[in-house]
């Protein structure tokens, strides 16, 4: 295992600080192989089906032929080994010696097991783009505010909380008055509806100049705060999960785990996603909600933070995140970290790929502790 790359991204994110260049990577994750009956049945939890693994040669390693190694070459068969047998004959699987993920084809269907570190009691979860697909919030949620805010100041307009978030941006644009395309914000004025209407309109004009450049102010992301919270207790907008989160999460805490939640979003913003979504009202699920009022979610000491809240020691955590950068800051705190490839996320790299602990469903984590 090489170097840490230094590579990430995410547009999401408001801060981004380098990675250190001399990481300490916490215990590599053992590896379990399993074929399965069924979509995510491990041992001990019903009946297996017996089969045989293919193996191929790829940068001087074996690997199972339906696993793609990022290791450059061309891979090459080199055969068949038989899957280890129970004492009924039964096959139970076969380990190897490996940190990766191993995929195993049984009755048509593709497992990836990756084994969670025993002494871990708490699963940390980011949400865009590892519970929650991106295109929910690129395509759904920011695209509702542009459409939506000039009726909601319209009809919230005389409400104290919707003359403190139009305070708010006012005060933004006149600190953003010397940037190129900048919208002002006009005083209030007693001359009429005209004049509502006007400053209605500056006010919808500077929200979609700062969302046009992805801007992160406190004003906007208030003023959107509130403008979510209608819609979803409207029932007009629902939160989207992946299809394997719920049904994971319900699995780990039946097991003992405790799961949190740390997200860019504010805690606010998390707790109505989990409580209005396609799944209903899920907040029981989650034992807690951190924002980057904790720290930042690139700085280590955000994790080490979180783990004095929760009262365990950062090696008891794992964290999942689609964030290379935030698996970089949580592993320099000796957290257990596992990167989520999901569709729509943006692509990592060919180191990021061969040193991170990859997973593509919440089902590819198998807890030992389960069987």
């Amino acid at each position: 295992m090489g170097p840490r790359p230094s590579g990430g991204q995410s547009a999401s994110l408001p801060f981004l600080s380098p990675a250190p260049s001399e990481p300490r990577r916490p215990a590599p994750f053992p590896t379990h192989v399993v074929s399965a009956s069924g979509p995510g049945q491990l041992p001990g939890s019903g009946p297996l089906l017996g089969g045989r693994l293919r193996f191929r040669r790829c940068g001087g390693a074996l690997f199972p032929s339906s696993f793609r190694p990022h290791v450059a070459g061309r891979p090459e068969v080199l055969g068949e080994l038989p899957e280890a047998q129970d004492g009924a004959g039964g096959a139970v699987g076969a380990a190897l010696p490996s940190s990766r993920p191993i995929s195993v084809v049984a009755s048509g269907r593709e497992m990836v097991v990756l084994s969670v570190p025993a002494e871990v009691t708490v699963i940390l979860l980011d949400i865009e783009g590892t519970t929650t697909p991106i295109a929910f919030v690129k395509d759904i949620l920011f695209p509702y505010i542009k459409e939506n805010v000039k009726e909601y100041l319209q009809t919230h307009w005389e409400e104290e909380e919707c003359q403190q978030d139009v305070s708010l941006l006012r005060k933004q644009a006149e600190e953003d008055a010397h940037l190129d395309g900048a919208v002002p914000i006009p005083a209030a004025s007693e001359n009429g509806a005209d004049d509502l209407q006007l400053m209605i309109q500056a006010v919808v004009d500077n929200v979609c100049w700062q969302m046009s450049l992805d801007r992160k102010t406190t004003a906007l992301k208030q003023l959107q705060g509130h403008m979510w919270r209608a819609a979803f207790t409207a029932g007009h907008v629902k939160a989207e999960f992946f299809e394997d989160v719920v049904p994971a999460v319900r699995k780990w805490r039946e097991a003992g785990m405790k799961v949190y939640i740390y997200s860019s979003g504010s805690v606010e913003a998390q707790k109505l996603l989990f409580g209005h979504s396609t799944e209903g009202d899920i907040l029981e699920l989650v034992d807690g909600h951190f924002d980057t009022k904790i720290g930042h979610k690139v700085e280590s000491e955000s994790y080490r933070k979180i783990a004095n809240s929760i009262g365990c020691s950062t090696n008891n955590i794992l964290f999942l995140t689609d964030v290379t950068l935030e698996a970089s800051a949580a592993e320099d705190a000796d957290v257990h970290v596992a990167v989520v490839v999901r569709p729509g996320n943006a692509g990592l790299t060919d180191d990021e790929k061969t040193y991170y602990s990859l997973i593509t469903s919440f089902s590819d984590l198998y807890l030992p502790s389960s069987t």
